[in-house]
């Protein structure tokens, strides 16, 4: 995916299989004219000004840019581009991966075979829920959220997408009409679905979207799946509702100080966890890094970029 850069540009590559620490970024980025990023990394006026003035453009390998500073970006006057669409349909499968391991108990019951705990099949032993005649709540009708809300039809569940008070009428905002889903007020969708999934950016407007009063409006029965951001849910409150089990449990990809987990997490058989996989197959993330790539060459060929940051 570095061959075409690597063929008209000197490119420096961080070797390490974990983040890249601060102290090298700041190092390595001096006196370059692009930096290829990924969302672990905080792009911020220390960096663009460790870079120096030459550089033109960052490309982010995520279609989420909550780590930019996008206005230290514009008043550098560098390019700031992602990945959207490529990641679209992997991140709605990882979705719904999740739905299916919170309602069934996959990944408990994983772990009880796995401990030698499992003592032969009865009548009542384990028992989850059924998605057909369910309903899905959807919160953030974008790309990912409208490709999750396509599949509900195959489980025989009803889509329904959230209208946030407050918010103008964009693909986070109003749900675009769809045959397969329907739409309804903030609340009535907390109120009345048996899977709530989340599908907003990370922004101030959406931080701890799902509080303490959103859990009180949700079904006891419900189950919250978020593959958004983590800051989208107030963690404290999500630990209330499972404690006072205001909800039957919840699917997880993302965290707020991930890759750091409040270990509270782990004492709970009914939440499943996963470690930010909603991208993770090696068809898109080799799409992100070709797409993250081509964003690089056009803008150094003096081309616009593909996928720019509004």
């Amino acid at each position: 995916m570095l061959a075409p850069l690597q063929e008209r540009h000197d490119v420096d590559v961080w070797p390490g299989d974990e983040a890249i620490p601060r102290a090298e970024l700041l190092r390595r980025v001096a006196g370059k004219d692009a930096l290829i990023c990924v969302l672990s990394d905080r792009i911020d006026d220390e960096v663009l000004d460790a870079a120096g003035p030459q550089l033109k453009i960052v490309a982010d390998i995520s279609v989420g840019y909550d780590n930019f500073d996008v206005a230290a970006l514009r008043r550098h006057g560098v390019i700031a581009t992602n990945t959207p669409d490529v990641l679209t349909e992997a991140t709605a499968e990882l979705t719904w991966a999740l739905i299916l391991g919170t309602a069934r108990r996959v990944v408990e019951g994983d772990r009880l075979v796995r401990a030698g705990g499992w003592k032969g099949w009865t009548l009542d032993f384990m028992l989850g829920t059924e998605l057909r005649g369910k309903q899905l709540g959807i919160i953030g009708a974008g790309r990912i959220g409208r490709a999750v809300a396509a599949k509900a039809p195959a489980f025989g569940m009803t889509a329904v997408f959230a209208q946030r008070p407050g918010t103008p009428a964009t693909a986070t905002g109003e749900p675009k009409r769809e045959a397969f889903a329907s739409s309804a007020s903030f609340d009535e969708v907390l109120v009345s679905s048996d899977v709530i999934s989340l599908h907003v950016p990370s922004t101030a407007e959406t931080r701890n979207l799902i509080d303490r009063k959103a859990f009180a409006r949700m079904k006891r029965s419900a189950f919250l799946i978020n593959t958004a951001r983590g800051a989208v849910v107030d963690e404290e409150a999500l630990f209330w509702a499972l404690n006072e089990r205001l909800i039957a449990g919840a699917g997880l990809d993302v965290y707020v100080n991930e890759p750091t987990i409040d270990p509270r997490f782990a004492t709970y058989q009914n939440v499943v966890l996963a470690p930010h996989l909603g991208s993770a197959t090696r068809d898109t993330r080799l799409a992100m890094m070709n797409l993250a790539a081509a964003n690089v060459l056009a803008v150094l060929d003096g081309q616009p970029p593909l996928t720019p940051i509004p």
